[in-house]
C-alpha cells in the first residue's frame, strides 16, 4: 500500500511531456487572475462547478475541513484556480449537454467555455463558433501526448479531416473497459437451481401461456469457451441440444407450475452440460464459468416469476426491470440489453445507433431488421410477464424499491452504482451481483457467424465535452490561453488525479507526503482518505459518481479514472465485476476495439464523425431520427415502444417494414449516406496519419 509510484500510465505521459519542447508549452501564458466564464457542468444544478443550495444547504463541511456554501466553487475548482492562477465564474444553467449548449448557442459571446454534445460542438466548430484546439496542440504537451498514445481517441474527436480540427476536449468515464453489465439476485438463482434432488415448494404459480419461442438451436451441439471456475484458464464446453433439447421449446410444449419448471430447468442444465455444473447449477448464470444464453435466461425468468412464494414470500415477483421505470433515459437500457441478448450491433453505439460491419461499411441499427426482430422477442417476453409491470405501465418503480422490497430480479446497468444497494437495500444473505454477459450468435463476418460472448458496452470517448467559445475569447489572448491551459492541465499527471479524486486533502498520504497507492488493473493508483470514504457513504450513500460531481466537483469532464470508483464499490460489486474482468482478460468476452482492426466489425465507431457544415445542416433536417429514437428522460423511443406494445407502434408492421420505415420515411437513407461520407474521409485521414 505504500508504493510511492504515481500512476504508471501517467508517468508515460510525463516522459512524453519531458521530451516535448518546454519553450512551446511556455507560450500558453496569460495574466494572473484571468477570468474564465464557464457554462460547464454535468447535467443538473447539483453537478456544476459551484455548490447549489440543494447540496450545500445552510453550509456543508467536507473531509478537507472547509465549510462550503451555495455559490462557492467546489474543492476541485478551488484547487484549479490556485494551480493555474485563474478565476472561474460559473454561468452554468444546470442542463444536460444538449440543452446547455442550446441555451448559449446564440449568445456565445457571453461565455468562454461551454458544455455540449460532441456532435453539436463539432458542428458549431465547423461553422466557426467554437475554437479549433488542434491549432494549439504544440502548446499543449499533455493533451498532445495523450492523443499520440491513443490514436482512436484522436479519430473520435477529429471534426474535419482536411484540417485535423478538434473542437472539444473529450470526456472519458473510464476508457477501454466494460461499461454496463447484467445484474441478478444471485441468491434467488442459487435457491432455485442448486442442491441435490428435486426442487420443492409448498406453493407456486402456473407459468403464463408461452409466447416467447427459441432463438438458440433446438438440436445439435455448439462449443463455448469459458473461464474455469477458479479463474485461471480457459476451457471449452458444449451445449448438447441433441441430449437435452432446447429448454424453451420443452417448456412451451408442457403445462407447468413454478416447481415443475424449476425441475425441468435443473434437468436441462444437467443434460445439456453433461453434469459440468454439478449441484451448483446456478454457476451456469452466476459463476466464473457461466455460459448462459437468452433462451436459458427466459427459462430462468419463467421460474423466477412463477415462484414468488419461495423467493419473496408474496404472490408476485418481477423479472427484468430498469433503474427508473418511468425515465426514458433509463428505460432504454432494456433495448441495450436486447442487443447483448440477441447478437445485434448498434444498440449501444458510441454515436447514435451506428456500427461498422465486416466490410468497413457504416450501418445504422434503426435501419437493420435484426434490431426489430430483437425487440419482437423482448415483446414476447413482456407478453409472458417476464418484464416488470412498472416498466410496462411506466410507473415510478426504481432499483432501490425493487431490491429493498424483494420485488425485482434483474436489470442491465452500471455495476458500482447498482451494487451499492447490497448495503442500503438488501438483508443478510441477499445478493445483487453483476454476472457474465450472455452467449449469443453474432454475425461478425466469419462464415456462419459465431456463438460467443460479446459486449458493445465498451468505454471510449463519451458523447459530451467542453468547447471554447470563439466569440467569448475573441480578441482576448489571456482568456484563450487560460482555457487551453485548463484542458492541457486536465491531461497532465496531476490534473488527471485532481479531475478524478479531487484535491490532495481527499487522498490518503504516507508520512513523507506521497500518496498511498493500490494496484488497479496493473497500475498503482491513489487510495482515498478514510474521511473521504466515510463522507461518501454519509452524503451519497456510497454512490461515487454522485459524491464526486455534487461535492468534490470532479468527474465533470476530461478523463475520469475508475480507480476511485472501484474503491467505493461494494464487495459484492467487486466480486461480480472481477469475474467479468477475468473473462475479458482471458478473451472469452469480446468487445469493440479502440483501434482500426483487421476485421472492421470489431472497430469501435468514433464518437463523432467529421461531417461538414453543409452535411450537418442536411442531417439536422432529419429530426424524426432523433425525436423518435430519443435517449433523453422525457423522450420517446420506438424501440422501447415496440418492447411494450409490439409492432402496433407507429410505422411498424414487421421487422423489414420497420427498418424500411426509418430508411424511407425518416430520412435514414440520406442520414447514413452522409455519415458514411464522413467515415470514409476519416479512414483516409487515419491512413495518412499513420504513415
Amino acid at each position: 500500500m505504500k508504493n510511492t509510484r504515481i500512476l504508471s500510465w501517467l508517468l508515460v505521459v510525463m516522459m512524453l511531456v519531458t521530451m516535448t519542447s518546454f519553450a512551446s508549452a511556455a507560450e500558453l501564458t496569460y495574466a494572473e487572475g484571468t477570468l474564465l466564464r464557464m457554462a460547464t457542468g454535468y447535467n443538473s444544478t447539483k453537478t456544476g462547478l459551484t455548490f447549489d443550495a440543494g447540496v450545500a444547504g445552510e453550509g456543508v463541511t467536507l473531509a478537507d475541513g472547509i465549510t462550503y456554501h451555495a455559490g462557492d466553487l467546489k474543492p476541485t475548482w478551488v484547487e484549479v484556480e490556485k494551480v493555474l492562477g485563474v478565476k472561474f465564474e460559473s454561468l452554468y444553467q444546470g442542463n444536460s449537454a444538449t440543452k446547455e449548449f442550446d441555451f448559449w448557442k446564440d449568445r456565445l459571446e457571453e461565455v468562454d467555455m461551454v458544455s455540449g454534445t460532441a456532435a453539436k460542438l463539432t458542428e458549431y466548430g465547423e461553422a466557426g463558433s467554437i475554437v479549433n484546439i488542434a491549432e494549439y496542440l504544440d502548446m499543449m504537451p499533455n493533451f498532445k501526448a495523450y492523443l499520440e498514445q491513443n490514436p482512436i481517441v484522436r479519430l473520435s474527436i477529429t471534426g474535419n479531416t482536411d484540417t485535423g480540427a478538434i473542437y472539444f476536449s473529450p470526456y472519458f468515464d473510464g476508457v477501454n473497459d466494460i461499461e454496463r453489465m447484467p445484474l441478478m439476485r444471485v441468491d434467488w438463482v442459487q435457491k432455485l437451481l442448486d442442491g441435490e434432488g428435486e426442487f420443492t415448494a409448498e406453493a407456486s404459480n402456473a407459468l403464463a401461456a408461452a409466447v416467447y419461442t427459441p432463438v438458440m438451436p433446438t438440436a445439435g451441439k455448439i462449443e463455448i469457451d469459458v473461464v474455469t471456475l477458479d479463474g485461471t484458464a480457459v476451457e471449452t464446453i458444449a451445449k448438447d441440444y441433441d441430449k437435452a433439447g432446447n429448454i424453451v421449446a420443452k417448456m412451451n410444449a408442457a403445462s407447468l407450475d413454478g416447481v415443475q419448471a424449476v425441475n425441468m430447468l435443473r434437468t436441462y442444465i444437467d443434460e445439456a452440460y453433461n453434469g459440468y455444473y454439478g449441484t451448483q447449477r446456478s454457476n451456469l448464470f452466476i459463476g466464473q464459468n457461466a455460459a448462459w444464453d437468452v433462451d436459458e435466461l427466459v427459462a430462468l425468468l419463467r421460474c423466477v416469476v412463477a415462484n414468488p412464494q419461495t423467493l419473496n414470500g408474496t404472490d408476485s415477483v418481477q423479472g427484468l426491470f430498469s433503474r427508473e421505470d418511468d425515465n426514458n433515459q433509463r428505460r432504454i437500457d432494456m433495448f441495450r440489453f436486447a442487443g447483448t441478448l440477441f447478437g445485434v450491433r448498434g444498440l449501444e453505439s458510441r454515436q447514435d445507433f451506428l456500427w461498422i460491419d465486416e466490410t468497413g461499411t457504416l450501418r445504422d441499427a434503426r435501419q437493420d431488421a435484426a434490431a426489430y426482430k430483437a425487440m419482437e422477442k423482448m415483446n414476447e417476453m413482456a407478453q409472458e410477464g417476464l418484464i416488470s409491470k412498472s416498466f410496462m405501465d411506466t410507473s415510478k418503480e426504481s432499483t432501490k424499491t425493487m431490491l429493498e422490497n424483494d420485488l425485482g430480479f434483474m436489470h442491465y446497468d452500471y455495476n458500482q452504482t447498482q451494487t451499492v444497494y447490497n448495503k442500503t437495500s438488501l438483508q443478510d444473505g441477499e445478493k445483487y451481483m453483476a454476472v457474465m454477459v450472455p452467449v449469443a450468435h453474432w454475425e461478425d463476418g466469419t462464415e456462419g457467424g459465431v456463438f460467443m460472448r460479446f459486449t458493445e458496452s465498451w468505454r471510449s470517448v463519451k458523447t459530451d465535452g467542453w468547447g471554447i467559445s470563439k466569440a467569448g475569447v475573441e480578441g482576448n489572448q489571456d482568456k484563450l490561453y487560460a482555457a487551453l491551459k485548463l484542458i492541457d492541465y486536465a491531461y497532465s499527471p496531476e490534473g488527471m488525479i485532481l479531475m478524478s479524486y479531487g484535491p490532495d486533502a481527499f487522498i490518503k498520504k504516507n508520512a513523507d507526503g506521497s500518496y498511498v497507492t493500490f494496484n488497479f488493473n496493473g497500475t498503482e493508483m491513489p487510495v482515498i482518505a478514510d474521511a473521504t470514504f466515510d463522507e461518501l457513504w454519509d452524503k451519497a450513500s456510497g454512490n461515487y459518481t454522485n459524491y464526486a460531481r455534487q461535492y468534490l466537483g470532479s468527474t465533470l469532464s476530461f478523463a475520469k479514472s475508475q480507480a476511485f470508483e472501484y474503491q467505493c464499490t461494494h464487495e459484492v460489486g467487486k466480486e461480480g465485476a472481477g469475474k467479468i474482468s477475468v473473462a475479458i482478460a482471458l478473451g472469452t468476452i469480446k468487445h469493440p476495439e479502440l483501434a482500426i482492426t483487421e476485421n472492421p466489425w470489431y472497430t469501435s465507431v468514433p464518437t463523432v464523425l467529421p461531417n461538414t457544415v453543409v452535411e450537418n445542416n442536411m442531417i439536422n433536417e432529419f429530426a424524426d431520427l432523433s425525436t423518435k429514437y430519443n435517449m433523453a428522460k422525457g423522450g420517446q423511443n420506438l424501440f422501447i415502444d415496440q418492447i411494450v406494445n409490439g409492432y402496433a407502434v407507429e410505422g411498424m408492421g414487421s421487422a423489414d417494414e420497420s427498418a424500411a420505415y426509418v430508411t424511407d420515411s425518416l430520412g435514414g437513407m440520406q442520414y447514413l449516406f452522409l455519415k458514411q461520407e464522413a467515415w470514409t474521409r476519416l479512414q483516409d485521414y487515419y491512413a495518412n496519419l499513420a504513415k
